[in-house]
């Protein structure tokens, strides 16, 4: 089934590499490419932005790695809300790395979760998931990779249903809730009083960010 998208939201173009060129997104230049109009406001808090959103009327918002909160106005903009595809099992793993978490955490499984967004942080009713397996391979750079792949072809097959009413959103339970809160550069170290499986993990799900390192003799 083909879907009219209207409009596509992304962070702005920002300063990147050696030379601190602007540049755009990869999701603003394949949306450029396609002929579809690109919006990137700096915040969705404001009235105005409410507006322009709210004027598209679409029946439907869906965000992946979006990087705003998404306030009441714009949850409650689409006629059907807004959908989030979701790098994890949920209620396992709510927040800004769940993929980091799920390979630090030693988990054997995780996946991806389409959900109808509230105020919440990854806290509203699930539509569909999918699983996907963790090996002693795995590092966060092929999970995400993995990831994309799914999770597109989960959505799509899920919207039909979505759409037509046939897959209603289902409460998240309230066991089993873990958060991944952003992490930082600072807990890329790796301190040698851990063991050995558990320093393995963190070199794996911290490929390719943020990294790891050690501190020998005063170097870094």
């Amino acid at each position: 089934k083909e879907y009219e998208i209207v409009a596509v939201y992304c962070q702005p173009p920002r300063q990147a590499g050696r030379g601190r060129k602007v540049t755009k997104s990869a999701v603003q230049n394949a949306a450029e490419a396609a002929g579809l109009p690109v919006l990137h406001p700096v915040t969705l808090r404001n009235a105005t932005a409410q507006e322009v959103f709210r004027a598209f009327d679409a029946d439907i918002a869906v965000v992946a790695a979006y990087g705003l909160l998404l306030p009441p106005p714009i949850l409650e903009g689409p006629r059907l809300g807004c959908v989030n595809v979701h790098g994890s099992l949920l209620p396992r793993w709510r927040g800004a790395a769940p993929i980091q978490y799920s390979i630090l955490s030693g988990d054997d499984k995780t996946g991806v979760t389409i959900m109808k967004m509230d105020e919440g942080l990854d806290t509203g009713p699930m539509i569909s998931t999918a699983e996907i397996p963790i090996t002693p391979e795995t590092t966060s750079r092929s999970l995400f990779q993995e990831m994309t792949e799914v999770g597109a072809d989960l959505l799509l097959r899920t919207l039909p249903g979505y759409l037509n009413g046939d897959l209603p959103p289902v409460a998240q339970p309230d066991e089993g809730v873990t958060l991944a809160p952003k992490i930082k550069k600072e807990e890329g170290r790796l301190d040698w009083n851990d063991d050995a499986a558990a320093l393995e993990r963190k070199v794996r799900a911290f490929d390719p960010a943020p990294g790891t390192y050690f501190e020998w003799n005063g170097a870094r």
